[in-house]
């Protein structure tokens, strides 16, 4: 029997091929990373005008779809689609919608802390506006017990 010389022994043992490896240490720290701006963002993501909706105990739970929304702010100023309108800018919005689909629901999304007189005027002006149901966004009131 013959020894291998060590050329023929080099010849005959193949190295062998690196196995592939999935390094996932810098796909843990991107989602980790947008995981944790979703969380710090996710808070001030608000549809409209920020407002401070007054709360209360029995919340209607059919939205009304398709409706025009005008948001009356803190300071008492009006926004229809993100815009700040003057009153009269907002009536005069108001009434072109109206003429447009007379049919068209209305909602008021007022702040909490504005004085209930001035959201009452507010209220008033759209029904004299032609709107005759005027509807008011509200948020549901938490129970104490239930936290």
């Amino acid at each position: 029997m013959r020894r291998p010389t060590s050329a023929t022994a080099a010849r005959s043992t193949r190295a062998t091929p690196p196995e592939p490896e999935i390094n996932v240490t810098p796909l843990v720290d991107v989602v980790l990373v947008l995981l944790i701006i979703f969380m710090v963002i996710a808070p001030n993501l608000q549809e409209g005008t920020p407002v401070v909706m007054p709360e209360v105990r029995r919340v209607d739970e059919q939205p009304l779809e398709g409706a025009l929304e005008v948001v009356l702010d803190a300071n008492g100023q009006f926004h229809i689609d993100d815009a700040a309108l003057s009153s009269v800018e907002m009536f005069e919005s108001v009434a072109a919608a109206r003429a447009v689909e007379p049919e068209r629901p209305l909602v008021l999304k007022a702040d909490a802390a504005l004085p209930y007189g001035t959201v009452r005027d507010a209220f008033a002006a759209l029904q004299r506006a032609g709107f005759g149901t005027v509807s008011l966004k509200v948020a549901a009131k938490q129970d104490p017990e239930e936290s």
